[in-house]
This record gives structure tokens, C-alpha cells and sequence, in this order.
């Protein structure tokens, strides 16, 4: 269990813990394999999310993905990227949240995970939440726990004194 005092020092970022979904590249699972190698190696990500034509996420693709799909025999083969589709070759049982999620829940899939899909309770994709952010926040919390803490002291104290 998190203690209450550092969860709300914690949730003081959480308005910039959550990248929203307008400002996350993403695919949609019908879309031919090339265009998302192209959108991959375009954006200068590895992983991004799917999407179906609702917004509904259903899972996550990489460009390792991709590239174990292109290795042949023979080498290098990217003649049938433009018959597959993002749904052939993307990954599905992958870690989510809610909105609502506890914190200590996120906390603990992050350990495994460079981000975490964000879904509204209809499976809609709201966006990401990352572990760099959540480190910035653990970075905050780490070093305005004690001044918090002292002051919150201070203020006992001298309301005690009265």
C-alpha cells in the first residue's frame, strides 16, 4: 500500500502523467503493414498502440514485430508487407489501464512496461501513461516529501503551542 501523503504528493502531476490519445501516434489494425513500418520508422518509436476504426484499443504493434515478420530464409523479405495488415503481426495480450486505476496498480506494471495504454471503461484508447513520467513524478515526490512533511510539522506544531 502506497501511504495517503506520498499518493497525493504523487497525484499532484497527474494532469502530465497521462500523454492524451491526440498526441500519441497510433495504427489502425486494417492498415497495410508498410504504411505502420513507415509510421514507425517516421515517428522514432518502437512500440505504438492499435486501433480499430472506433478507437477502441486492441493491441499494441513494434517494429521488432515487424521486422520477425520480414525475416525469411533467405534474408530480408518485405514483398508481403503490403498484403499484411497491422492486425497479422500486432500483439493483443498486453497490460492496460482505466482511468480510474490505482496508483500502486500502475506502478507495478510499469516495472515490465515503457507505457501503458489508458481506456475509458468502453475500451476507448484516452492515451498513454509512461514510465518516464511516472518517474518525474517519483522524482518530485522524492524530494518535496520531507519539506512537506517538515512544514507540515511546522504548522502542527505552532498551532499546539497556542
Amino acid at each position: 500500500m502506497i501511504s495517503p501523503a506520498i499518493e497525493q504528493l504523487m497525484r499532484e502531476h497527474e494532469d502530465t502523467m497521462m500523454i492524451p490519445a491526440e498526441n500519441v501516434a497510433n495504427v489502425i489494425k486494417e492498415h497495410p503493414l508498410e504504411h505502420a513500418l513507415l509510421l514507425l520508422s517516421q515517428a522514432g518509436y518502437s512500440t505504438i498502440p492499435v486501433l480499430d476504426r472506433e478507437d477502441h484499443f486492441v493491441g499494441l504493434l513494434s517494429l521488432n514485430d515487424i521486422v520477425k515478420r520480414m525475416l525469411g530464409i533467405n534474408g530480408i523479405d518485405t514483398s508481403n508487407l503490403e498484403e499484411l495488415t497491422v492486425a497479422d503481426v500486432m500483439k493483443t495480450d498486453v497490460p492496460v489501464m482505466r482511468l480510474d486505476a490505482e496508483l500502486e496498480d500502475v506502478l507495478h506494471l510499469l516495472v515490465d512496461a515503457a507505457f501503458l495504454p489508458v481506456l475509458d471503461k468502453d475500451g476507448v484508447f484516452r492515451g498513454i501513461m509512461t514510465r518516464r513520467e511516472i518517474l518525474k513524478a517519483v522524482n518530485y515526490t522524492f524530494h518535496t516529501f520531507e519539506r512537506k512533511n517538515q512544514e507540515t510539522k511546522l504548522i502542527f506544531h505552532a498551532n499546539s503551542s497556542r
